[in-house]
C-alpha cells in the first residue's frame, strides 16, 4: 500500500485527495494546512486528519509520498524537508519562483533518492496529447514556430487567489505554456525576450503585472511566442482563455482549450470545461489523471512525467522572462545559469 500525504488543503489539495480516494493500492493518510479555516473545510470534505504543518504530518503519519499543493512561492522549505527524508514528491508547478529555491529543491530531490513529478498537468490533457502525437510522428515536420496564450479574467487575481500580489501572470500561468512548447517542440531554449505592463491590477489593490509577453528562441533558430494576462473581463465567456499552435515544415497543429466544444448560455455566455469535475463516482480531468498516474507510477516503477530537472528549467525560463522585463533586453539562459544565487 502506497501512503500519500498532502501539504496544502485548499481547492487543489482537496482535489488531489478526492482523485486518489479510490485509487487501487493507494491510501491518502492526511493533509497539512496552516490556515485553520481552510483546514476545517478540508476535514469536513475529506474525513481525513489535517495537521497544522508538514513537519507534524510527517512525524505523525510518515507517508511514502507527499503532494505539495501550497502557493507557488511556498514550496522550498516543504519540498526540501520531504525530499531530504527520502520521500517521493508531486510538486505543483512552478517548482519554485526563484532560482535559489528551485536549485535547493532539485539538490534535495537528487540527494534524497525519492522520485519527483512536477505538476505540469496539461501533459494529461487529451487535446495536448493529440498535438504531441502529431508533433512526434513527423506529420507536421520540424518545428518552425509555436505560440500559446493562457490568460485569466480579473476573478483569478482579485477573488480566487488570496496571494496573487506575490505571484503574476508569468508565475501562475506561463509555467504551463513554457512546459507546453518545450514538450511539443523538444528543442533546447537559449534566449528569452519579454515585455510586460502594469497598473490596472495595482489600481484594484493587487500589485503585480497585468500582461506578460515572452519570445523564446531555441538552439535551432525556431521560436515560441507566449502571452499571459490577468485582466480579461469577468463578463467574458469564462475565466480562462487557453489556445496554442505549432507550425512545422509540413503542417501545423492548433487547439482552443477554452471551449472544448461546450458553451452554456443563460444570463451570461460561458464556455465550459467538460474535462473536469465528476462523472459518476469519479473525478475526471488532467489534474486528477496526473495525480493518479503519479501514484500508479510509484507503485509499478513506470515513468512519472516531467521531473525536477525539467521543473528547474521552466523556473529558469520564467526568471529570465522577469529579468528581460526588468532590463528591457533579451536574456541568454546560459548567462542566467552561470550567475550565482544569493
Amino acid at each position: 500500500m502506497l501512503t500519500v500525504g498532502i501539504v496544502g488543503a485548499g481547492i487543489r489539495g482537496r482535489l488531489f485527495a478526492d482523485a486518489l480516494r479510490t485509487q487501487p493500492g493507494v491510501e491518502v493518510v492526511g493533509l497539512a494546512e496552516t490556515s485553520e479555516p481552510v483546514a476545517a473545510t478540508a476535514r469536513e470534505a475529506t474525513n481525513l486528519p489535517v495537521f497544522s504543518s508538514h513537519t507534524e504530518l510527517m512525524a505523525r503519519l510518515d507517508p511514502d509520498a507527499v503532494i505539495v499543493a501550497t502557493p507557488d512561492f511556498a514550496h522550498r522549505e516543504i519540498a526540501v524537508d520531504i525530499a531530504e527524508a527520502g520521500k517521493h514528491l508531486l510538486i505543483e508547478k512552478p517548482l519554485a519562483t526563484t532560482l535559489e529555491d528551485a536549485r535547493a529543491i532539485a539538490d534535495a530531490v537528487q540527494g534524497g533518492g525519492g522520485r519527483c513529478l512536477v505538476g505540469f498537468e496539461n501533459r494529461w490533457n487529451p487535446h495536448v496529447l493529440r498535438a504531441k502525437a502529431a508533433a512526434s510522428d513527423g506529420s507536421i515536420g520540424a518545428p518552425i514556430t509555436s505560440s500559446a496564450t493562457l490568460s485569466n479574467s480579473y476573478y483569478v487575481p482579485t477573488q480566487m487567489l488570496s496571494w496573487s500580489a506575490a505571484s503574476s501572470p508569468a508565475w501562475f500561468l506561463m509555467p504551463h505554456t513554457v512546459d507546453l512548447v518545450l514538450w511539443l517542440t523538444e528543442r533546447n531554449p537559449i534566449k528569452v525576450s519579454a515585455v510586460a505592463s502594469k497598473g490596472v491590477l495595482s489600481a484594484r489593490g493587487v500589485d503585480t503585472w497585468d500582461v506578460v509577453h515572452a519570445l523564446i528562441t531555441f538552439e535551432d533558430g525556431s521560436t515560441a511566442n507566449l502571452s499571459s494576462a490577468w485582466v480579461l473581463p469577468d463578463a467574458g465567456d469564462g475565466i480562462v482563455d487557453f489556445r496554442f499552435s505549432l507550425i512545422g515544415t509540413r503542417g501545423s497543429v492548433s487547439a482552443d482549450l477554452s471551449h472544448q466544444g461546450l458553451t452554456v448560455v443563460s444570463d451570461k455566455y460561458r464556455s465550459e470545461w467538460p474535462l473536469s469535475g465528476r462523472v459518476g463516482r469519479s473525478q475526471v480531468g488532467p489534474a486528477v489523471w496526473m495525480a493518479q498516474d503519479f501514484a500508479a507510477g510509484l507503485l509499478d516503477g513506470s515513468d512519472l512525467g516531467p521531473g525536477v530537472e525539467h521543473g528547474l528549467l521552466v523556473t529558469e525560463i520564467i526568471c529570465a522572462i522577469e529579468l528581460s522585463v526588468e532590463l528591457g533586453q533579451p536574456v541568454e539562459l546560459s548567462n542566467l545559469r552561470s550567475t550565482p544565487v544569493a
